[in-house]
């Protein structure tokens, strides 16, 4: 099926991903998983999950192969890579991320409340967010996600904790029951690095010799603290032309997806139902003032 394998796109803890030409000569990226990382299971689940999906803001699987210890899966090539590719750079204005977190918040609306079987991501990062030529973003690596039918009212006991550090929500940890509030956190969490470009794996130094603070920490010390605190969070690659009530509103939507108490957080479904409205308000002004 693969005419080529000729560059190496990433490689991390989990897998190697190549870029490779199929015969008909569409541009595809492979994806080896180390066997060590993910067992048949998980990556069996990742094909039955992914395999049945179709939305613009999630990946497309063309295939897979299983061959002893060999596992690989054949993706959809997208030209911009990841979100962390990105994510400190000026290529980033303020309005591809907006219209990144939007697309993001479609995709895991649809896989929780609209396909056929509800599915948690459970590893939602900016590693997982990939982005086309247009800068388009499309939810992958469902390795770790976890399906149930719609009838059933509870997903179904979860064996391990799952996710990445920094992106976890508290409940993993807690040993509470998991919902799809899991991704709702995790989502938030990528939303305040798009906004200010730090790190949720790394603290925050906040300078006057004070200790370091996690990022949802030192966001909402500086909401609570400062009348100007959205520029003073904000990302330097972003301030230029950007709307600082806009930046206001997205900040204040991510820090409700991270609260520690997941029957405090929206749904995805309505996160897009705010991001959707902000998004035609703008539009709504820019016809106003041309």
């Amino acid at each position: 099926m693969v005419k080529l394998i000729y560059s190496l796109l990433f490689s991390n803890n989990s897998c190697i991903v190549y870029e490779g030409v199929l015969l008909d000569q569409r541009i595809i990226a492979v994806k080896r998983v180390k066997e060590a990382n993910q067992g048949e299971e998980e990556f069996l689940a990742e094909v039955s999950s992914i395999g049945r999906l179709n939305h613009m803001n999630l990946i497309e699987l063309y295939g897979y192969c299983v061959e002893r210890k060999h596992q690989m899966l054949v993706y959809e090539y997208l030209e911009n890579g990841s979100l962390p590719e990105h994510i400190n750079s000026s290529r980033l204005d303020w309005g591809k991320r907006f219209e990144i977190a939007l697309g993001t918040a479609k995709g895991l609306a649809y896989i929780h409340e609209e396909c056929l079987e509800w599915i948690l991501h459970c590893d939602v990062k900016p590693h997982n967010i990939l982005l086309d030529s247009n800068y388009q973003p499309k939810v992958a690596d469902f390795g770790l996600s976890k399906s149930r039918n719609r009838n059933d009212p509870k997903f179904s006991s979860f064996s391990k904790i799952r996710g990445t550090r920094g992106y976890m929500a508290p409940e993993w940890i807690l040993n509470h029951s998991i919902t799809s509030k899991v991704d709702v956190y995790s989502y938030g969490i990528v939303v305040l690095e798009m906004i200010t470009g730090k790190s949720a794996t790394q603290d925050v130094d906040v300078g006057n010799g004070q200790e370091k603070l996690g990022l949802v920490m030192w966001l909402r010390e500086k909401r609570n603290e400062s009348i100007s605190w959205v520029k003073e969070i904000m990302d330097p690659n972003i301030e230029e032309g950007c709307d600082e009530n806009e930046v206001e509103t997205l900040a204040e939507v991510a820090l409700q997806c991270v609260e520690e108490e997941k029957d405090k957080r929206p749904t995805m479904s309505h996160e897009v139902e705010v991001l959707q409205k902000i998004s035609r308000e703008n539009d709504n002004q820019e016809s106003t003032s041309s």
